[in-house]
């Protein structure tokens, strides 16, 4: 009997993976439902004993977009994947505990010094070394300490966290419990936004299959769905979400690493710094270190989505440029007009022009332009993006997602919004950009949180205003 690996990934499922898996079983295949390999352009990807075929849109025409042998597809082949190396490859579920097992028999100093040596940073947002986060949660003493994974995945462009949950949450479950193992955290729990059921879903079940494995004796899981406030991905204003409270940012000190979820050391990562961990782990920290460049060690997981031929997920080392990451990997544009810009690290992120595409994505370098890669989505756009408008989209989406405990962001994203509508209205004048560009400013140096304090960084980008 064929075998037919089919994905059960929201892409996938939107443009009829669901459809095609009941008509393979109907014509007497076994179908696994696997997760995607995330190359958006070829879904549903299907691959039937070994072969390749995408995107299938009728399955009596498989000959004519055979893509052959899965690990001969160049978009997978040139690939480093450290944390999407199983994501695609079988059903989820079937799940081997021996080397996480072996690998918790390891010392929690031990592991930590893993983390160190690798060079680990965030892949959230901020790029804060994760080994201080770990040592601090492990040094800080309290009668309880917690994992909170921050999937709350809502930066325009990005789907690395809901693609790993939906094709390999074992390895997210992983990540947690190495790294309760080594904080001496014994609870755990993920904060997933609410527009992501079926990673929900499938969560959820690998959860209980963890449980029926017995890897949950000793470490409390859950799952927390949350209310669709963009702020909560924000670390404070999430642990204020599942502490019962609206979602407001705390002021800080203390961190989340001293005194995090209800009052006690938590450890605060997003999805893909934890899924990071076991590849770690089983190449060592230093060997991590070699991949990258500089301190931009391992892996990315870059996100193309836009205006692109070729969107979908990449795990690439740090410093390929942004040229060889649009053009060479994602074909460039979709309409075949000429490139516009690029937005790198979500909707407050920078917008990088054509002067800028040969600059390597690395932390250092984009921060040298005033940008930085967040959680690694990049949205294209072609030379007909109209820069105006992306700049009042920016204060706009501040003003609607503020939390409103600041006054220089409640206030100063709505200003800002009235201020770019009057001079999309023609009404250009010279105290209308100072106002703006005080209104940046302001909302850089005073902010509570980087919800407001980098609202400026498209609003400046985008109308090409400077400090």
């Amino acid at each position: 009997m064929s075998r037919a690996l089919v994905p059960s990934e929201t892409l996938a499922n939107a443009l009829g993976a669901n459809e095609l898996a009941r008509e393979l079983e109907a014509r007497g295949y076994e179908v696994v439902r696997s997760g995607g390999f995330g190359l958006a352009w070829l879904e549903p990807m299907l691959v039937i004993d070994g072969q390749a075929y995408g995107p299938v849109r009728d399955l009596d025409a498989l000959e004519e977009v055979a893509l052959g042998p899965v690990d001969e597809i160049p978009a997978i082949a040139r690939q480093r994947r450290i944390v999407f190396d199983r994501c695609g490859r079988g059903d989820p579920m079937d799940y081997d505990p021996a080397w996480l097992l072996d690998q918790l028999q390891r010392s929690p100093r031990e592991i930590i010094a893993e983390i160190r040596a690798s060079g680990l940073r965030g892949r959230g947002g901020a790029g804060f070394p994760a080994h201080i986060k770990w040592q601090t949660v492990h040094d800080t003493p309290a009668p309880r300490k917690y994992i909170v994974v921050n999937a709350d995945e809502g930066d325009s462009g990005t789907f690395a966290d809901r693609l790993i949950m939906e094709g390999d949450p074992f390895r997210l479950i992983e990540g947690m419990l190495l790294a309760g193992h080594a904080t001496g955290a014994d609870k755990g729990i993920v904060y997933l936004r609410s527009e992501y059921p079926l990673a929900a879903q499938i969560f959820a079940q690998a959860i209980a299959k963890a449980r029926e494995l017995g890897l949950l004796e000793n470490f409390v899981m859950e799952l927390f769905i949350g209310a669709g406030a963009y702020i909560c991905g924000e670390e404070t204003s999430l642990l204020e979400s599942l502490e019962g409270k609206r979602g407001e940012v705390r002021t800080k000190p203390p961190v989340p690493a001293v005194a995090g979820l209800f009052r006690q050391p938590t450890l605060v990562h997003n999805v893909i710094s934890l899924c990071s961990v076991p590849g770690i782990l089983k190449m060592s920290g230093a060997a991590y270190a070699e991949i990258g460049v500089g301190l931009s060690t391992g892996s990315m997981t870059f996100q193309l989505a836009g205006n692109i031929q070729r969107g979908g997920l990449y795990e690439l080392p740090f410093g390929l440029s942004i040229r060889e990451l649009v053009e060479d990997w994602g074909g460039g544009t979709r309409s075949g007009r000429p490139f516009g810009a690029v937005q790198v690290g979500g909707p407050l992120g920078a917008y990088l022009f054509e002067e800028d595409l040969d600059t390597p994505l690395t932390y250092e370098a984009t921060a040298q332009l005033g940008a930085g890669i967040g959680h690694g989505g990049l949205v294209v756009f072609d030379d007909t993006m109209d820069r105006m408008q992306q700049a009042h989209f920016a204060f706009a989406f501040c003003a609607h997602e503020s939390c409103g405990k600041c006054t220089p962001c409640r206030i100063g994203a709505v200003r800002g919004k009235e201020t770019v509508e009057a001079l999309a209205a023609g009404e250009y004048t010279e105290d209308k950009i100072a106002v703006i560009t005080e209104l940046c400013d302001v909302m850089e140096e005073a902010s509570l949180c980087q919800m407001g304090g980098m609202t400026p960084i498209p609003v400046r980008s985008a109308l090409g205003i400077g400090k």
